[in-house]
């Protein structure tokens, strides 16, 4: 327990040293500005109608759940990129620079590290995101004077689909190199994406097809079955034409979550980091 712990001491040191957390705090402030701008210029234009509604379309709730779901993208991107700049590198990468060897030896082992890269770099994804989906949710409160019809649900969503891409890309650093594996992870991620918005396409033109080859996708690639089911959380109360509007919106979802979603969530996780392991015992240092 005590190595793993100085090991993930280890891996947050190299991270400020490379200066990962500086490139992804001067990224966080540039959206947070921007977004902040956006927000407040969308609403003092939206201000020019005498109510919130438009006969039966609920405006202000659109222009809420639309922004909402905007700040999630973002946050779940640049989580994304957190837990890539913290894993590309972390098996084959620190091989092929000589910094394996000296800690797989007795008594920290292989699983050991491998197991204390992934709780640390999951650990500083999920606070991340979790902190910028906050940040999101109060700049839209404060604008627009609208919470979300789900508060925590969509946070915890996030975090656990920022888990699942720092397993992917943990898997990928033990067979790719760094930079291969960085790309890898960010065309797994556009994979995801495009499998939410097969979803939203077969749910307008009511294809099953489209719907079936979408569920598998996200099933795939849990990441993306997260962020949707955090997308429909936010809008789990409108209803009416302001509901299916927001629903099929660009930052809308027809898809709730579930029990049994978290499970093969967990699942997926734990095989990921299973094959990982056996790849990484395999592997001549």
């Amino acid at each position: 327990m005590r190595s793993g712990v100085i090991v993930a001491r280890h891996v947050l040191q190299e991270s400020v040293r490379r200066r990962v957390f500086l490139v992804v705090l001067v990224l966080s402030l540039l959206f947070v500005g921007l977004f902040t701008f956006a927000t407040i210029a969308v609403f003092h234009d939206l201000s020019s109608f005498q109510t919130g509604t438009t006969g039966t379309l609920d405006a202000r709730g659109v222009v809420s759940s639309t922004l909402l779901g905007l700040g999630m993208f973002a946050t779940l991107f640049l989580g994304a990129v957190l837990a890539v700049f913290l894993t590309l590198g972390a098996v084959r990468g620190d091989a092929e620079r000589g910094l394996l060897q000296p800690l797989v030896v007795r008594p920290v082992g292989r699983g050991a590290l491998l197991g204390a890269r992934f709780a640390a770099a999951s650990l500083v994804c999920a606070l991340y995101v979790l902190l910028l989906y906050a940040v999101v949710v109060v700049v839209v409160r404060v604008a627009g004077h609208r919470w979300p019809d789900r508060l925590v649900g969509p946070g915890l969503a996030l975090a656990a689909a920022v888990v699942v891409i720092v397993a992917i890309s943990l898997l990928g650093s033990v067979f790719l190199s760094s930079t291969a594996n960085g790309i890898a992870v960010f065309m797994v991620f556009g994979a995801g994406l495009t499998a939410g918005l097969i979803t939203t396409i077969g749910v307008a033109l009511d294809n099953h097809t489209l719907k079936t080859i979408s569920h598998w996708m996200t099933r795939a690639l849990p990441f993306e079955a997260l962020y949707q089911a955090g997308l429909h959380a936010l809008t789990a109360d409108q209803t009416g034409f302001t509901g299916a509007l927001v629903q099929l919106g660009p930052f809308g979802s027809s898809r709730a979550g579930g029990v049994g979603l978290d499970l093969w969530t967990l699942g997926y996780v734990v095989v990921v980091g299973a094959v990982a392991l056996w790849g990484f015992s395999r592997r001549d240092l």
